[in-house]
């Protein structure tokens, strides 16, 4: 279908108001001018509390904020450790406060959103061992949390999704913890030399707010020199083996670069027998998902993906 009117609004607004990063040198500055281009959000969703702290981390504190619902399902509540997008580049708990905000409440989970390490000043595997950490974290103190261990997930968005697929690989291959659930939201599943194979990233490089440039900016910054993209915890399609992984929810947009990659790993995924829901939001673009108040698409979306976590995370 064609592009929805009023996604195409918001994309000239974006492009029009937001810096276009592929063309800066200096990740900070990139960092500092998106936080100031960001649209006021307005009131904030009341939640029942949230709470910045720090906890270890594999190279010094990570800071976490911990939302608790407003109308808590039960004691212990599910967990979700949530992992924000940018490209491990931009964004921080700020900029993702309002999706958390909304999935605490509608899911009645305890989510604990993590401010990982960012590159270029820290590359592959920082920000995954962050992530891993901070789940880690989140299951040995459980009890404190509110949170019932055996009903932990992970999720993020764009890299928070890359890195949501990651920990549930380090997950499984390191012993634990347990996750019920991963929810990748438009992942990046590919970093490889053969990442803009995809026809999504032909057909939706360019015009549609994430561009396929774009894309190469934030891995250039995020790989290591050399590297070639495959190690499974950056480009989780090259794992060897997927079984064993948690039910998976992948979302998608129509016009998003990173279609085809994330629709690839769903199938790759049920091809090794996990369950797996993969849902392409038509006439949707890249960043749709935490648009609900002005996208009816993404205000659906958000209400068909809470509700499959919350069956999931409460059964």
């Amino acid at each position: 279908m064609p592009l929805d009117p009023a996604a195409k609004t918001i994309i000239d607004m974006l492009v029009q108001n937001m810096p276009q990063v592929e063309t800066m040198d200096d990740a900070a500055e990139a960092r500092r001018l998106v936080r100031e281009a960001r649209p006021p959000m307005g009131d904030p969703e009341p939640v029942g509390s949230s709470t910045d702290r720090t906890i270890p981390g594999p190279a010094g504190p990570i800071p976490v904020r911990v939302y608790t619902p407003l109308q808590p399902a039960g004691a212990p509540a599910p967990g979700i450790v949530f992992f924000h997008g940018g490209g491990w580049v931009i964004c921080d708990l700020d900029s993702h406060d309002a999706q958390c905000r909304m999935m605490t409440n509608a899911v009645g989970a305890v989510v604990v959103s993590v401010d990982y390490r960012l590159a270029p000043e820290h590359k592959f595997p920082a920000a995954a061992e962050d992530c891993y950490a901070a789940t880690q974290w989140t299951a040995e103190h459980a009890s404190e949390l509110g949170v019932d261990p055996a009903r932990l997930a992970v999720a993020g968005d764009s890299a928070g999704g890359n890195l949501s697929g990651a920990v549930a690989l380090m997950a499984r291959d390191r012993g634990g913890p347990a996750l019920a659930y991963q929810l990748m939201i438009y992942p990046v599943i590919d970093s490889s030399a053969a990442r803009n194979d995809y026809p999504s990233k032909a057909d939706n490089g360019k015009d549609y707010f994430l561009t396929t440039e774009a894309m190469d900016w934030y891995r250039n910054h995020y790989v290591p020199e050399g590297d070639d993209g495959t190690h499974p915890y950056l480009s989780p399609k090259f794992a060897d083996v997927l079984s064993g992984l948690p039910p998976a929810y992948i979302v998608t947009a129509e016009f998003d670069p990173l279609r085809d990659e994330g629709e690839e790993y769903g199938r790759l995924l049920q091809a090794a027998g996990v369950p797996v829901i993969i849902e392409r939001v038509d006439g949707m673009f890249h960043g749709f998902f935490g648009m609900g108040a002005l996208l009816e698409p993404a205000k659906q979306c958000n209400e068909t993906v809470f509700a499959a976590m919350r069956a999931a995370l409460t059964s």
